[in-house]
């Protein structure tokens, strides 16, 4: 039962995170996109947490998805430097 219930949650989940994606890939600017990167990652957490409580393996998932989002943050901090150079450039 319990299962059952997990299984449909990622399936939504799943779905739900190519929703944003959408919005990575025909953003009309940079900042949308980037938006877009950040919703993915953020949601992408919530499924590696889900999925380490199906296993009943929650402490380990943790320490994965804390990994995932100090790697997602810098990602989105250096585009956004890399974005703020360029414009200083012009």
């Amino acid at each position: 039962m319990m299962g059952n219930f997990f299984l449909h949650f990622s399936l939504v989940l799943t779905v739900i995170i190519f929703i944003p994606l959408y919005r990575v890939v025909k953003g009309p600017t940079i900042f949308d996109r980037m938006l877009g990167a950040g919703a993915i990652g953020t949601k992408t957490m919530v499924l590696i947490l889900t999925i380490g409580f199906a296993y009943n393996r929650l402490d380990m998932f943790i320490d994965i998805t804390l990994a995932y989002a100090v790697l997602n943050f810098i990602v989105i901090i250096a585009i956004a430097k890399f974005l703020g150079t360029e414009k200083s450039k012009e």
